[in-house]
């Protein structure tokens, strides 16, 4: 396989480092005296991939494990599938290049709804069945986890079980048990062993409830088809970040990939409590890692990768309390050496002056600020706690520091979004383009000024208090895409998200069970890659709705009665529907909740129901 592989494939495709399995950090175990085998796919190509830490996370979470293999693979490109096509060879592991359907499991991580068709495509091409129901105990078994496990339901027929939250909980346990079975029985009996997996907490095994519907389409009950199941699935938190697997010798790619750097959770959840903000339901109660346990994980990242970047990842990494004394700390150790310090997205609120100038001793690129809406009256609608002399105090102190790249992101379509809000994001602009100019010509700057206009088009998402909301109708997103684009000058540059494909994702966002032949359909027609432009093909999504006689504008223009059974009611996030009714009122009456590390509970459910804490290191947990 892999001289055939080596020899007569890689040469002939584009980039062929996508495949090699050989980089510096990859792990290369015995097959033979290894008893438990799982490929992570990832389905996408290898450089988004690699630039995903959830996989360098659980890469060598498992290959620590005696007893455990763990290889990768990645959604081949067009060149090489036709030729492994052609060839009938089926889709194999980088690091031994043996085929999938010789592994006992295949982990597929959901990020993204549009990346479904692509999951079909890579089973297809590994000569796996695609329905869970057509695979006996020869084929592998089939996992998800990640971020749309919180609704699998449209992959639901695919997929063998499920696994909700973190992975460094779960996992662990499943692949314990699944060795003890196979040492056991000398193979994974598969009936059996989901029995059994299925009350690990955390794992959702979806042939073993049943879904009715109403007359009118919508889900009447979802309940188990076999004593000892559970009703309701809970997900699995890390309490303690400081004591959990995180991987300081992760794999470096021989290519450029999204995010080449090396990369440091500084903490996990978001209790800011945005209303349309899926990850902050999910990633729920806030942790934080210890300055020190940090310090001493980039001093092994960079000894074992060589990278001369360190990215300071999480959801909100502006509200870590120990942002500014950890740079300070990364930045005295590392400046002399070339190494750079850079953050994602940043809250206009938790941007100072300071810390920009801690981050301008490094090199510096541009900066992203995320203000979400154009007014003061929307952003309090989706709790966002931003004002608007807020966004223009950071825009000037990063100016003065020395940025002069400076990107807003904003949604469209959020509910009771207006033409005024719309209105509100070209003046935002307008003024932090003029306030750029206005210091670039003080400080006397030969660089041109420049300021980028991101927005993309709201999907209403399970789990959180916009979940019974619906996306604005296509024609609507194309006229108030249109519409703000009028009102910026040529001197922003302006970027959105296609309207088609931001429709499809809140379908299958907001889709059941019953999707699954639409997404079956579409992939027959071709359709894979679709959250790349030049490969979506929107005809051909109309074209399976209409063949399997399902209307898309069910699952996402309609809105949902507080009463009505959800798809995902069975899997429970540990944030109560009660809180999240309540949060759907006020946000309806413009009120804010504030974020309960200020001391005060907002009632989520979350710590108490997992017996979980806040963990803050700066001083006030």
């Amino acid at each position: 396989m892999r001289q055939l592989i080596e020899n007569r494939f890689l040469p002939r495709v584009q980039k062929p480092a996508r495949y090699l399995g050989t980089e510096w950090n990859s792990v290369h175990k015995d097959w033979d005296t290894v008893p438990l085998k799982m490929a992570f796919a990832f389905p996408d190509v290898y450089e988004i991939g690699m630039s995903h830490l959830g996989m360098q996370i659980i890469y060598g979470l498992v290959n620590e494990r005696p007893d455990a293999l763990l290889e990768r693979v990645f959604a081949p490109g067009e060149d090489l599938e036709r030729l492994l096509r052609e060839q009938e060879v089926p889709l194999f592991s980088l690091e031994s290049y043996r085929p999938l359907k010789e592994f006992d499991f295949i982990g597929f991580t959901l990020q993204y709804e549009m990346s479904f068709t692509n999951i079909l495509n890579m089973l297809d091409l590994a000569q796996i069945p695609l329905r869970a129901g057509e695979r006996d105990d020869r084929y592998p078994l089939i996992l998800g986890g990640g971020p749309c496990a919180s609704n699998p339901e449209p992959l639901a027929p695919f997929f063998d079980l499920f696994l909700l939250g973190d992975a460094e909980e779960a996992l662990p346990e499943l692949l314990e048990l699944a060795g003890k079975r196979k040492e056991e029985q000398g193979r994974l009996d598969k009936q059996a062993f989901l029995m059994e997996a299925a009350r690990i907490e955390g794992v959702y095994v979806p042939a073993f409830y049943d879904v009715e519907y109403t007359p009118e389409g919508r889900i009447a009950a979802v309940t188990p088809n076999r004593p000892g199941i559970p009703h309701r699935v809970r997900r699995r938190v890390v309490a303690d970040l400081d004591q959990a697997y995180f991987p300081t010798k992760p794999i470096v790619p021989f290519m450029e990939t999204v995010h080449d750097r090396a990369m440091l959770e500084v903490l996990r959840g978001c209790t800011r409590g945005c209303r349309f903000c899926q990850a902050g339901i999910l990633y729920r109660p806030v942790r934080e890692r210890d300055v020190e346990t940090l310090a001493r994980q980039a001093e092994e990242l960079l000894r074992k990768t060589g990278y001369d970047e360190v990215s300071l990842t999480s959801l909100s990494t502006a509200d870590y309390t120990c942002l500014e004394p950890l740079i300070k700390k990364l930045m005295d150790k590392y400046q002399e050496e070339g190494v750079s310090v850079s953050l994602p997205s940043l809250r206009a609120d938790a941007f100072s002056v300071n810390l920009a100038k801690e981050l301008q001793r490094g090199r510096k690129s541009g900066l992203t600020f995320a203000p979400e809406a154009g007014t003061q009256r929307l952003r309090d609608v989706i709790n966002k706690g931003v004002q608007e002399k807020d966004l223009l105090e950071a825009v000037t102190g990063a100016f003065e520091a020395g940025w002069t790249g400076i990107k807003l992101y904003f949604i469209l379509g959020l509910p009771t979004e207006t033409d005024e809000d719309l209105a509100g994001i070209a003046q935002l602009a307008h003024q932090v383009l003029a306030i750029g100019r206005r210091i670039s010509k003080e400080q006397k700057r030969k660089k041109k000024v420049r300021v980028t206009v991101s927005v993309s088009t709201y999907v209403p998402k399970a789990h959180t208090p916009f979940q019974w909301e619906p996306q604005i109708p296509l024609e609507e997103i194309r006229r108030r895409q249109q519409y703000l684009q009028s009102m910026l000058s040529k001197g922003i540059t302006y970027q959105y998200h296609d309207a088609e494909l931001s429709f499809l994702e809140a379908v299958f966002a907001k889709g059941d069970r019953r999707l699954a032949i639409v997404l079956e359909r579409a992939w027959q027609k071709g359709c894979k890659f679709d959250s790349w432009r030049e490969h979506f093909n929107f005809a051909k999504w109309l074209e399976a709705f209409q063949e399997t006689g399902i209307d898309p504008g069910f699952y996402a223009n309609e809105t949902l009665g507080l009463e009505t059974v959800l798809p995902w009611d069975h899997l429970d996030m540990g944030v109560s529907k009660r809180f999240l009714r309540r949060e759907r009122e006020r946000a309806i009456g413009g009120s804010l909740t504030p974020d309960c590390r200020e001391g005060r509970c907002t009632g989520c459910d979350v710590c108490q129901g997992f017996g979980v804490d806040l963990v803050l290191k700066g001083g006030k947990d």
